[in-house]
Formats: C-alpha cells, structure tokens, sequence
C-alpha cells in the first residue's frame, strides 16, 4: 500500500529518533538495596533534625546527642549489627536528604502529611501531638486559643515545619509569619514581631523547661493531630518492610515505652 507524504515524513522521523536514541526508552535507574549496601559498608545512616528536644537534640554544651529517636536508632543498629552514622538534616531539607542519599532513613519524629507522602514513604506512628502555641508571658494579647486567629495577631511557623501548610490553611484573620529557622520562630515571639508560634508537644516540653519567658496555650479541644513516624525514600521495599519489623518488634518488646518514659514523651507515645 502506498504511503501518504504525512505518513512516510512521519516514518521516517520515527526511524530517525530510534537512530540516535536507541530502540526504547532508558531503564529506570534500579532502586538502592538499602540492607546489601548498610551490611557491606557496616553501619546505617540516620538523618535527624539535632535541635529537636526530647527527640534527636544536641546538647551545646557537650555536643552528644539526646532523645527517643537516638536511643532507637541505636537500637536499630544492634539490630542490624551496624553502627549507626547520624547525620544532620532538619525539616526544609528532610525530602531531598533522603532522595539524594545523604542517609538511610531519617529518624527525628516526622509528621506525616500529605505533601511529604508525595515524595517519601514512611512508617507506622511511633507518636501522634495536637498543634500548642508558645507565646510571652507578658503578652495580653493572647490569654486563650481563641485570642490567636483575630485580626492584628500575628502567628510565627517555622518555614518547611508541619505547621506552615495547616495554619495557611486555618487562619483566616490572623497575620502569619514563616521564618527561616525554629530559633528564629522564637525570636520573633520573644521580640513582639509577632504574637505567638506554632509547635508540638516535645518542642513546647523545650520551652517551658529551658526558658523563663514562655508560655503554653493549648486548644480547647482536639485541634489537628498529626502522626509522627520515620521515612525513607520510596523504591526498596525490603528495607522499609525491616524498619516495619523493628517498630513492630519495639512496640511489642517495650523498647518504645520505655524510650519514651526516659524523654518523658509517653503522653504522646502510639503503641498499637
């Protein structure tokens, strides 16, 4: 049958594309074998936020690591027969540390949410906090949760935080602030830039514990709960299934409980 000119200029453009690219499309880069890699190189690296308190915090003073997710993460370790390499990430970074390899799973109580489920996988809840806000104790402005969203307040997130994506979504009167940093979050508050922060139960444990000026407010009711797990990135099923295996087995064997009580996060603490 003979060919249409838009049919044989079409052919022979097909034939063209398979001359200089080859006769299918490039392979998929294979996932990382996760376990082969962490036995052959003898330890597991876990990315933490090391300014989180009770949870992966690095003392200033003597520079060693505290909290549930150090202790874990050595618990892992003896599981794997590794040693355990911690490296510092935080939560702006959190997604393209573990997509780019820098470590192996990252460990500091990552909220699970939505836009974080679109590029990293995670596992079961081993925590779960309601939303509490930080503010002054000399600040009259806010006295109950009801004073935060009015307009003229102005509410401080720390930028790539849980909370920057719920409060856009929740305030409707109130001013928010997204600084760089928890600290600078904080500064803000201390200062009277702005009126109140946005935190979780370990990070508000931090503040009222290490400070002389905060003060805790905390919804009348459930306000917005939000699971806390580990992640990894997506692809190597086998070693998100062994990190399913050791949160199961450290839930079942009181590993977790008693991590937890240590850093006094049992109130918090998701067993089943």
């Amino acid at each position: 049958m003979k060919l249409s000119l838009p049919s044989r200029l079409s052919r022979a453009f097909g034939c063209l594309l398979l001359a200089v690219w080859g006769s299918s499309a490039p392979a998929a880069e294979p996932a990382t074998d996760h376990l082969a890699h962490i036995q052959s190189s003898g330890q597991v690296r876990v990315c933490i936020w090391p300014d989180y308190y009770s949870i992966s915090l690095r003392d200033p003073r003597t520079q060693q690591l505290q909290g549930i997710d150090i202790d874990l993460a050595q618990e892992l370790g003896r599981d794997l027969g590794v040693r355990v390499q911690f490296v510092d990430s935080s939560f702006a970074r959190l997604a393209p540390d573990l997509l780019e390899e820098r470590c192996d799973v990252a460990m500091f109580a990552i909220g699970i949410t939505p836009q974080r489920q679109q590029q990293l996988r995670f596992t079961r809840p081993y925590l779960a906090s309601d939303v509490m806000a930080i503010t002054t104790r000399s600040n009259r402005k806010i006295r109950s949760w009801a004073d935060i969203d009015r307009p003229g307040i102005v509410v401080a997130v720390a930028k790539g935080t849980l909370h920057e994506p719920l409060m856009r979504e929740r305030l409707r009167h109130a001013q928010l602030s997204t600084p760089e940093t928890p600290h600078a979050r904080e500064q803000e508050v201390l200062s009277g830039r702005a009126d109140v922060f946005m935190t979780d139960f370990p990070y508000s444990r931090r503040m009222l514990e290490t400070t002389d000026w905060a003060r805790l407010v905390t919804p009348p009711s459930t306000y917005h709960i939000t699971s806390y797990a580990w992640a990894v990135k997506p692809g190597d099923d086998a070693w998100h299934a062994r990190l399913e295996q050791f949160m199961q087995t450290i839930k079942r064997d009181g590993r977790l409980l008693a991590a937890a009580r240590k850093h006094k996060l049992d109130p918090i603490v998701v067993l089943d």
